[in-house]
């Protein structure tokens, strides 16, 4: 296969080993309030409501930037030709290190962003998260362009759907869903159970567990949303950005898994 810049060559081979974006994420301890301080600080929900609406829009004109700049970065990849060598060489380790070092850089990153004081730290560490997952995605990416074309596009359309419909249900709904935080943990715990069982042992988790994880990536949006807004102060809208990216990503690789299947 040619890329735009460069070429190497790929034989048609299957979707990396069903990697879960959740290891990089830890949504249910990466923010959590007492380690923060953010108890000490009033949430954006109990402020006025112009403060909360600066906020809200803070919060997600950072996400609109982080999914432009992973955007941009798998571009330069692809363009300059790097994308290939990347994915030959991610596919060629176990995934058991890629997983490694991926959720210490997401762990690394997303705690910089939750502790920091000063605002440069807090958009370092959402540079690097996100640079971090359009690495992450590229060996997905070259697989799903040479496998099944067009499928990028579809599973983008999809995730932004998908995104929108449940940010709204969040938003307008006034319901709390943070109450799913301890299940998401558990079934997430189970999730990566499976995926090191399946690096380990060699079996492949098909279609049916790629459905269930966009659910539960969905069921995170939910959760991220709420715990934003009932958790958050209103001066932590790039972590909160964070957060949310993480979840679209989430939802994002095992949209695309399916489509590249076909």
């Amino acid at each position: 296969m040619r890329l735009r810049g460069g070429s190497f060559m790929l034989r048609r081979c299957k979707s990396p080993r069903d990697v879960v974006i959740l290891s990089l994420k830890s949504t249910e301890t990466m923010y959590d309030q007492q380690s923060y301080g953010y108890a000490q600080s009033e949430p954006v929900i109990g402020v006025q409501s112009a403060r909360r609406a600066q906020f809200i829009t803070r919060t997600y004109t950072h996400l609109l930037a982080a999914i432009v700049g992973f955007t941009a970065v798998e571009v330069v990849l692809f363009r300059s030709g790097l994308a290939g060598p990347i994915a030959q060489s991610m596919l060629g380790v176990s995934w058991l290190f890629v997983i490694g070092g991926f959720m210490v850089a997401g762990w690394l990153f997303s705690g910089m962003a939750a502790k920091a004081e000063s605002r440069p730290m807090q958009y370092l560490a959402l540079a690097g998260y996100v640079v971090c997952e359009a690495i992450f995605f590229v060996p997905l990416l070259v697989i799903a362009e040479y496998n099944a074309p067009g499928a990028i596009q579809s599973a983008a359309l999809v995730t932004l759907l998908g995104f929108s419909g449940l940010t709204a249900i969040a938003m307008m709904s006034g319901k709390d869903f943070t109450f799913m935080g301890a299940f998401l943990k558990w079934i997430g715990v189970g999730a990566l159970l499976m995926i090191v069982g399946g690096v380990v042992f060699g079996f492949q988790l098909g279609t049916f567990f790629s459905v269930a994880m966009v659910v539960f990536a969905g069921a995170t949006i939910l959760y991220s949303t709420s715990k934003i807004l009932r958790t958050y102060p209103e001066d932590r809208y790039v972590s909160a950005a964070l957060e949310l990216f993480a979840s679209v990503a989430l939802m994002f690789w095992y949209v695309l898994r399916i489509f590249s299947r076909r």
